[in-house]
C-alpha cells in the first residue's frame, strides 16, 4: 500500500467522496493517526451503512436503531470493512471529522491534525485477521507518508476521547501493532472536559 501524500491519496483503494470534511489549518500536516471501530445497525456487519452515513446518503428513517443519526455529519479517511476491503472517504490533505471533542497531549481538536481509520466492528466482537493485515499496511504507508506520526502518535478514539468514546474497544490487539510495527501501546488520558 502507497500513499500519495501530496494529493492525500492511498493508492490501489476504492474512492467514495464524502462531503463531510474541511481544510486543514494552514502548515498542518498529519502527525496522528485515530483507530475507531464502527458497526451499523450497532453489532451488525455489512449492508453499505457505514458508507452510506459518511456521504450523507444514510436514510434514517430506514431503521429505527438509526434514528439518532438523523442530521449527523461524521466521515473518516478510511474504512476498512470486515472482508479487508479499503475505502477512502477523505483525502489525506483534508480534516475529516472523525475525532469530535477530543485531546491529543494537551492538543485539542484532533481533526486537525489526525488522520481517521475506521474498522468495521464492534467494542466486543473484535476485528478479523485481514482487518489488521490492511490496517498495519496502511499504517506503515502512512507513516512513511508523514513522518510526523511517530512510534507513539497511533492511538484510539478511547484516547483522545476517553470517558465519552470506547472504540476501537478492549478486543482490539494493540499488543500486535507493537509487535509488527513497533508502534507504542496508547496511554489513556484524563476524561476531555467541555470547551
Amino acid at each position: 500500500m502507497r500513499v500519495d501524500a501530496s494529493s492525500g491519496r492511498i493508492e490501489d483503494v476504492a474512492w467514495r467522496a464524502s462531503p463531510n470534511r474541511g481544510p486543514r489549518p494552514a502548515g498542518c500536516l498529519p502527525s496522528l493517526i485515530v483507530v475507531h471501530g464502527i458497526s451499523l445497525p450497532a453489532g451488525e456487519f455489512g449492508g453499505g451503512h457505514i458508507e452510506a452515513l459518511f456521504t450523507n446518503q444514510l436514510d434514517t428513517r430506514d431503521d429505527p436503531r438509526f434514528a439518532h443519526l438523523a442530521g449527523l455529519r461524521v466521515s473518516a479517511h478510511a474504512l476498512i470493512a470486515r472482508d479487508g476491503a479499503v475505502t477512502q472517504f477523505v483525502a489525506l490533505t483534508e480534516r475529516a471529522w472523525h475525532a469530535g471533542s477530543s485531546v491529543f497531549q494537551g492538543r485539542r481538536e484532533c481533526n486537525d491534525f489526525a488522520i481517521g481509520i475506521e474498522l468495521e466492528g464492534s467494542d466486543s466482537a473484535g476485528y478479523r485477521e485481514i482487518q489488521y493485515q490492511r490496517l498495519e499496511a496502511l499504517v506503515s504507508a502512512l507513516r512513511a507518508a508523514y513522518p510526523a506520526i511517530g512510534a507513539d502518535r497511533v492511538v484510539g478514539h478511547c484516547h483522545i476521547a476517553p470517558g465519552r468514546k470506547s472504540d476501537p474497544g478492549p478486543a482490539f490487539d494493540w499488543a500486535r501493532l507493537e509487535r509488527n510495527l513497533g508502534i507504542r501501546p496508547p496511554v489513556t488520558q484524563a476524561p476531555v472536559a467541555a470547551p
